[in-house]
């Protein structure tokens, strides 16, 4: 597929997106949320610790901090006790604290739902801020690019770079507007359950003919 055309691979990602949603029916992002404020707190908590930890572990701490003005009161030593269990929780609990503070002091303790004030806040980069955007306001500012939508738009010949940002401006004219945000969760469900990165399962692949890396890696 070296020399495919664009609108051949523009073709191909949508066939490609067609078939991953018949497979993961009602696919969704994996954090639980309640608000865009618990959705920014739980992606920041997300960095380098599973979903289903941090699912864990936001019930009490929104009980504990309800709101951004929570955090940004809240005590340090208290708040890395809270969020110890994610990793990595001095570097969290400075920036959620960071966060509830920029919150408050610049917006009124609302979560702005514009890329340009969400990657202005401290901590916040345009992946999470894409996730926010798509999940929390229903609004198709980008694609998020984690590490299965890294590997598995590799793997599919959608793009040959490396970086997040470059893989995004690659995905964004193939696919269509509407569903950016959910052909990220269906690459991540995807990359999950059958294009595991040790061990795809090729021959339960429902996009493996779409797919030039299927024979190579099968």
């Amino acid at each position: 597929m070296a020399r495919e055309s664009h609108k051949a691979k523009r073709e191909r990602a949508v066939e490609i997106l067609e078939r991953l949603r018949r497979a993961y029916p009602g696919s969704r992002l994996a954090l639980d949320f309640a608000s865009p404020f618990q959705l920014l707190v739980a992606l920041v908590l997300a960095a380098q610790c599973t979903d289903k930890k941090v699912n864990e572990v936001t019930p009490p701490l929104f009980r504990r901090y309800p709101e951004p003005h929570d955090f940004a009161a809240a005590e340090l030593p208290e708040l890395e006790e809270r969020v110890h269990a994610t990793g990595f929780y001095r570097n969290k609990a400075r920036a959620l604290k960071a966060l509830g503070q920029a919150l408050v002091t610049d917006h009124d303790g609302v979560v702005p739902a514009s890329l340009e004030a969400l990657v202005a806040l401290p901590g916040v980069g345009r992946k999470t801020a894409n996730a926010v955007l798509g999940n929390a306001f229903g609004k198709n500012e980008g694609i998020v690019v984690d590490t299965h939508v890294q590997r598995l738009a590799r793997l599919l010949g959608l793009t040959a770079e490396t970086g997040p940002e470059k893989i995004e401006r690659d995905l964004l004219p193939l696919v269509p507007r509407e569903d950016w945000t959910v052909f990220s969760h269906l690459l991540q469900d995807h990359g999950r359950t059958v294009c595991k990165a040790r061990k795809p399962d090729c021959g339960a692949c429902p996009v493996a003919e779409l797919c030039p890396s299927a024979e190579v890696v099968g």
